[in-house]
C-alpha cells in the first residue's frame, strides 16, 4: 500500500455526508473519506469534487470510499487505487438508509446529466 504516514486510522470521520456541500444546500453521487484527516468530500462523478478539490488543498493523499460495502482506498498521488488497507475509526460508511446519490431531498430529479464521467 501507500506510505503509511498519509493515513491516520484514529481519525473519525467529518460527517455523514460531504462538507462542503452540507453547508451549502448541494447534493453528491458518492462519498470518499480522507485517510489522514477524516474530512468527507463527494466522488469525482459529483457535480462539486469536493474530494479531490481537498487533497489538492491539503495535499493529503489518500481517500477510502465512505459507501456501504466498499472497502477500497485511492492514492492520488500515485493515482492507484488499493482493494483493501487499514482499518480506519468507525464509521466506515455513511449511515445506510442514506440514499445515493444524497442526501434525500436535495438530489435533483435530473440528477444523472450533472455527473461528470
Amino acid at each position: 500500500m501507500t506510505d503509511v504516514n498519509a493515513i491516520d486510522p484514529n481519525v473519525p470521520p467529518s460527517g455523514a455526508g460531504c462538507v462542503e456541500c452540507d453547508a451549502v444546500g448541494g447534493w453528491w453521487f458518492h462519498l470518499r473519506r480522507c485517510a489522514s484527516c477524516g474530512h468527507v468530500g463527494c466522488c469525482d462523478s459529483s457535480p462539486a469534487q469536493h474530494a479531490t478539490a481537498h487533497y489538492k488543498a491539503t495535499g493529503h493523499p489518500v481517500v477510502r470510499s465512505f459507501e456501504p460495502g466498499e472497502e477500497w482506498f485511492w492514492d492520488y498521488s500515485r493515482d492507484e487505487l488499493y482493494e483493501a488497507g487499514p482499518e480506519l475509526t468507525p464509521p466506515a460508511h455513511h449511515p445506510a438508509n442514506q440514499p445515493a446519490p444524497g442526501p434525500a431531498g436535495r438530489v435533483p430529479a435530473d440528477w444523472a446529466r450533472a455527473l461528470h464521467q
